[in-house]
């Protein structure tokens, strides 16, 4: 009965209805900028109903990315030229609000300054390879913070299937001509009244999901209380104060919802281990990654982002994890 009341919602939400003509931009970057590779940062997996790009940008490709706006929801279609400049149309009643924060997206509020990339030969190298790379940002609090706790403690796989799984079902069918069907995230009280049977048909573990409902109990007050906090330490302590939400999924909420050049998040299955055979050929525990990263102080994100992006990173030795599904089939 559930699996069919979710299969007709989808139905009556795949309909192609007539789309209003976009609102059009340009943004041109006054420093170089791969805005594929920033915006990509904010993507939850391949599957993700919020993101599309079936070619990269940078061969002329268009980035598709959906969001719920304060002032309602939004499709983006962005293109980048040769020359750097990024072209976008918006549809839908958040589209305004979308080109104006354009730009925070692709990176424009992000300052290298103070970034001294000399304290490590690797380091200097990958920032010589990649200097168009910027850290991007959504402005979206809440949805960043909710795409965090889902990822808390499961397999990559198992929080992009969640994530894909509830959004499909409990968001809002993206507007404009999307080359897929495309969805919105829900808005804060559409999170918190998700019935328990579809948080584990998702299958998503009952600690993440009672504490997105917890959260979004509080969402409005969540969201103030960050945008008013003066740095990262304040908003950690913002967030830690949710229960259920530590200091890594404190540091992934800042990465994507203000573009912290500083964020780390430890705690993670596998950063350490990336950044210490990074910068050292050897793996390390998270103590030994923030002294690593020490020198870096101000932009510690900044140089994760410069290992990911040069490929410096540990050959896999093992097979994949398979976790277990629990759930009713």
């Amino acid at each position: 009965m559930r699996s069919t009341e979710v299969r007709g919602r989808l139905a009556s939400r795949d309909l192609v209805v007539p789309t209003e003509r976009p609102l059009e931009s340009e943004y041109r970057p006054r420093v170089p900028v791969d805005v594929g590779r920033t915006v990509a940062a904010q993507r939850h997996g391949s599957n993700d109903p919020t993101y599309h790009a079936s070619t990269p940008m940078a061969a002329g490709g268009i980035v598709w990315r959906v969001s719920r706006t304060p002032v309602g929801i939004a499709t983006l279609a962005l293109r980048q030229s040769v020359g750097g400049t990024v072209r976008a149309a918006a549809w839908g009643p958040g589209a305004t609000w979308a080109l104006e924060q354009l730009p925070a997206l692709c990176g424009a509020r992000d300052d290298p300054d103070g970034f001294d990339a000399a304290r490590h030969p690797s380091v200097a190298e990958w920032h010589r390879r990649h200097p168009d790379l910027r850290i991007g940002r959504t402005d979206l609090i809440f949805d960043a913070l909710v795409s965090a706790i889902m990822e808390q403690k499961v397999t990559s796989m198992q929080a992009f299937s969640a994530w894909r799984s509830i959004v499909t079902w409990y968001g809002e069918r993206a507007p404009g001509p999307t080359p897929r069907p495309m969805f919105a995230p829900p808005d804060v009280d559409g999170w918190r009244h998700i019935p328990s049977w579809a948080w584990h048909r998702a299958g998503l573990e009952p600690p993440q999901s009672r504490t997105i409902v917890e959260t979004a109990r509080r969402g409005a007050s969540v969201v103030r209380a960050a945008e008013a906090a003066a740095d990262g330490e304040a908003r950690d302590r913002v967030f830690i104060s949710l229960r259920g939400v530590g200091i890594w999924t404190s540091a992934e909420t800042r990465i994507r919802a203000f573009g912290d050049p500083d964020a780390v998040s430890v705690g993670d299955y596998h950063l350490a281990h990336q950044v210490g055979f990074a910068l050292t050929g050897h793996r390390t525990d998270d103590d030994g990654m923030l002294e690593l990263l020490e020198p870096f102080a101000g932009h510690r994100q900044r140089v994760i982002r410069l290992i990911y992006a040069g490929s410096a990173l540990e050959p896999r030795r093992g097979p994949r994890l398979h976790p277990e599904d629990h759930r009713d089939r």
